[in-house]
C-alpha cells in the first residue's frame, strides 16, 4: 500500500514548496450548504490513522479534526449555501467552495491536489486526483475537516427545524428524511434543486385517501 504522504513527497522533490489538498462534503444531501476545505500540511507530517473520511467512525473523525488543525501549516474551511447551490447548481456551487477556501490560506499554495477529476478556477498549478481522500495526506485531512464542519452544522440546524432528523442523517435523502419532507414539506434549508423528482412523485402519487 502507498504511503499516504507519497504524493506529496513527489511534488515537492519537484520543486513546489507549499501543497494544499482540497475535498468537500455534503455534495450529495437534499439540504444545508456544500462545505469545502483545504489544508497545508507540514511536510513529512504522519498523523496516525489519517485516511478518507467516509472510512472512519464519526468519533475518529472528529478527534482528527482537532489533530489536523493542531498541526497543519494553514487549512481554511467555505461554505456555499442551499440558495446559492439552487441558482448555480450543485457542481459550481461545490468549485465556489473549493476556490473560497483556497483563497483563504495563508501562506497561499503553489500547488493544490484536488480530489475527484474535475478542476475549480484556482490561482495556482492545480491538479486532480480521482479517490485523492484515500491516496493522499492533505486531501484526506480536507475531507475531515469538511466533514466534521458540515456534521456540526446539520447538528445546530436539528435544534432550529427538528422534525426533519438532521442531526441523524445530515441532509441526506433517508427513508427517515422523506417521510418527514412528506409530513411537513420543506424548510428553508432544503436545496429546492433537489427536491424536484420528489414533489414529481408527490404529484403523479395523488392526495391519500
Amino acid at each position: 500500500m502507498l504511503s499516504l504522504l507519497e504524493i506529496e513527497e513527489t511534488r515537492h522533490a519537484a520543486g513546489y514548496e507549499w501543497i494544499c489538498g482540497v475535498d468537500e462534503a455534503g455534495r450529495g444531501p437534499l439540504a444545508g450548504p456544500v462545505c469545502a476545505a483545504a489544508v497545508i500540511l507540514p511536510r513529512g507530517l504522519d498523523i496516525a490513522g489519517l485516511d478518507d473520511s467516509k472510512k472512519l467512525s464519526d468519533r475518529r473523525r472528529r478527534e482528527l479534526y482537532d489533530v489536523i488543525t493542531g498541526a497543519a501549516a494553514a487549512y481554511a474551511i467555505a461554505l456555499v449555501d442551499q440558495e446559492r447551490i439552487d441558482e448555480i447548481n450543485i457542481l459550481q456551487a461545490t468549485f465556489r467552495a473549493m476556490e473560497e477556501a483556497v483563497a483563504k490560506l495563508s501562506p497561499q499554495p503553489d500547488l493544490a491536489l484536488v480530489d475527484g477529476n474535475r478542476e475549480p478556477v484556482l490561482s495556482m498549478p492545480c491538479e486532480t486526483i480521482v479517490g485523492g481522500d484515500g491516496k493522499c495526506a492533505s486531501i484526506a485531512a480536507a475531507s475531515i475537516l469538511a466533514k466534521v464542519t458540515r456534521d456540526r452544522l446539520m447538528e445546530e440546524l436539528d435544534r432550529q427545524y427538528p422534525e426533519y432528523g438532521f442531526a441523524v442523517h445530515k441532509g441526506y435523502g433517508t427513508r427517515r428524511h422523506y417521510e418527514a419532507l412528506r409530513q411537513y414539506g420543506p424548510c428553508p434549508i432544503h436545496r429546492q434543486s433537489f427536491l424536484k423528482k420528489f414533489y414529481a412523485r408527490q404529484q403523479s402519487a395523488g392526495p391519500v385517501g
